[in-house]
């Protein structure tokens, strides 16, 4: 790229940027940052919500573990019939 345009691309982009500071875009930071602030202050973090867990959460969760269970017992399936195909005699 020659120096003209790149001269032309940083001028436009210095100018995109004051064009929306002018517009008041950078306005919103503050606001991101507060909302952001205000969940972090004032909602319960997950940590919290597993220790206030409904029954309908604990029964998915052993759902969720089963289905884990079956899947490690599957790899562990898979592993064995790997180093059987690997070291096993031919």
């Amino acid at each position: 790229m020659s120096s003209t345009t790149r001269a032309w691309m940083v001028a436009g982009t210095v100018g995109l940027v004051e064009a929306l500071k002018d517009q008041g875009f950078a306005r919103w930071n503050y606001t991101i940052r507060a909302i952001h602030h205000h969940a972090k202050s004032n909602l319960r973090s997950l940590s919290q919500t597993h220790n206030l867990s409904s029954p309908a959460t604990v029964a998915a969760t052993g759902a969720i573990q089963e289905i884990r269970a079956k899947q490690h017992e599957s790899e562990e399936s898979l592993r064995k019939v790997m180093y059987l195909s690997c070291w096993a005699p031919n």
